[in-house]
């Protein structure tokens, strides 16, 4: 894509990121603390995904869930941090047009999917918690592969949407982005058109693609609870709430930071607050959900000991 000339017959052909830090001092930092949080993600995330690939007793529905929300971390850090750290290491800020809308693309495309499997995660939950009885026959692999393949159509459709309708708008004027990374709000900033209908969309959209998982995750909740209550014995409610902890948190922290962020569209200048909020979305979320998955969950703890282990004894 190129983009189209303005009123005043320029166009711009690239952006300039400002990053992080425009102080040399810190630009080291930066580059260590980034680095060290995208291998911890690759390793953490990878890890995890090997495991449940490995390990038979992990041959069910929800590690096959996790499975993909690994490769997800993996992707969705991907898009953001090597640019990061590439720019920190040749000094060069400027990102051409096309990689920027390419960045939006992805980045897009990894969270939309990641929405979608929180909420077949969930599903699966309200399945194993409610509907014990006919859990095998609801969560075949035939339905878990449609819930994630419908994931990825719903979340393509969203990213591909938001991209060409950036596409649409003229960028003549400044070309500098206060943040490390290309999205919707940086971008509507810069624009010489209007951006109205764009954050209509974005909204109408966003209410669809958003709100709609997060109202299924909620009422899927609402009966594990009530279910998991109706359970005398503490033990068995503790077991049947653990299986439920680590994905709250996860959901939680998802949703916080996203709404967070695509709430605050009118802002009329980018604070250091929305680069926090981009950090955590772009590189915090991927980095704790293997921590997150790994620290409450034994069965995922086990197997990834057995991994280390073996690869010891082999050694």
């Amino acid at each position: 894509m190129q983009p189209e000339s303005g009123a005043n017959g320029t166009a711009i052909a690239e952006f300039i990121l400002l990053g992080l830090a425009e102080a040399p001092g810190l630009q080291p930092v930066v580059f260590l603390l980034f680095l060290f949080a995208y291998l911890v993600t690759v390793g953490g995330n990878l890890s995890i995904l090997a495991a449940i690939l490995v390990e038979p007793k992990l041959h069910i529905p929800m590690y096959f869930f996790l499975g993909n929300l690994s490769v997800l971390d993996v992707g969705c850090i991907s898009v953001t941090v090597p640019s990061v750290l590439s720019r920190l290491l040749t000094h060069r800020r400027a990102v051409p047009y096309g990689a920027c809308l390419a960045q939006l693309f992805f980045f897009h495309l990894f969270v939309g999917v990641d929405c979608f499997l929180l909420t077949a995660m969930a599903y699966d939950r309200f399945l194993a918690i409610c509907r014990p009885l006919t859990y095998s026959t609801r969560m075949s692999q035939t339905v878990q592969r449609m819930l994630v393949a419908v994931s990825w159509v719903c979340a393509f459709s969203n990213a591909l949407t938001h991209t060409v309708a950036m596409s649409t708008l003229n960028f003549c004027g400044p070309n500098v982005i206060h943040h490390f990374y290309c999205d919707l709000p940086q971008l509507f900033q810069l624009s010489c058109s209007s951006t109205q209908l764009n954050e209509l969309l974005l909204f109408a959209v966003g209410f669809l693609m958003a709100g709609t998982p997060m109202a299924l995750i909620v009422i899927s909740y609402i009966h594990v609870a009530a279910a998991v209550l109706r359970i005398r014995s503490a033990e068995g409610r503790k077991k049947a709430f653990s299986t439920c902890g680590s994905h709250l948190t996860v959901v939680a922290i998802f949703y916080g930071s996203g709404i967070f962020n695509y709430m605050r569209l009118g802002s009329t200048k980018l604070s250091d607050k929305d680069k926090a909020v981009g950090i955590f979305n772009t590189v915090i979320n991927p980095m704790l959900n293997p921590i997150i998955y790994s620290l409450r969950n034994p069965d995922v703890q086990s197997a990834l000991w057995r991994m280390l282990v073996g690869r010891r004894a082999l050694a």
